[in-house]
């Protein structure tokens, strides 16, 4: 898993350029539980990268940051309260309680957008992003993808799920 993400954290030194290699590698190797997220993360589509600090400037970010939401997380609703309540034609799963048996959460509305300040994702899907509780209560969830060359947040019912829907993780090390 090291040498994969060696080899994308040199490969796209955009996404983190005042960063070195061997002090990502030393935070990794500290952090067992963060290797095993980012092998999910991997193993299931999602081309994990640091993206840089968190706001505090102690913690790396790492993020999916395949160009596309990962395949093997599409077709899902929101959460588990939404898949409870879809009664017809019901998902296999919700992005919510994939994300946490895999060790992540949802990217927020505002890393979603700092990640596409280094590259352009989401161009042909989307994905959900973290919905604020004032707007989960009302039954709703967002998502966010890129298109004429903006990126927007939009909201959908949380229990709708669609092929090109997918969600984006993220674990801070």
């Amino acid at each position: 898993m090291l040498e994969i993400l060696k080899n994308r954290f040199t490969e796209n030194m955009d996404r983190h350029p005042n960063l070195e290699w061997e002090y990502v590698e030393s935070r990794l190797k500290e952090n067992a539980v963060a290797l095993k997220a980012l092998r999910n993360m991997e193993e299931s589509g999602g081309e994990p990268d640091t993206i840089g600090f968190d706001e505090a400037g102690e913690k790396l970010i790492f993020c999916d940051c395949s160009k596309e939401s990962p395949a093997d997380r599409r077709s899902l609703c929101y959460d588990d309260e939404a898949l409870q309540k879809r009664k017809k034609n019901p998902p296999t799963g919700s992005a919510v309680q994939l994300a946490k048996e895999m060790g992540v959460e949802l990217l927020t509305e505002e890393l979603y957008y700092r990640l596409q300040q280094s590259g352009e994702y989401d161009l042909k899907t989307s994905s959900w992003i973290h919905a604020p509780e004032s707007i989960r209560k009302k039954g709703g969830a967002l998502f966010c993808e890129r298109r004429y060359g903006r990126v927007f947040t939009f909201h959908n019912g949380a229990d709708s799920y669609y092929s090109s829907r997918g969600f984006r993780g993220y674990i801070c090390v």
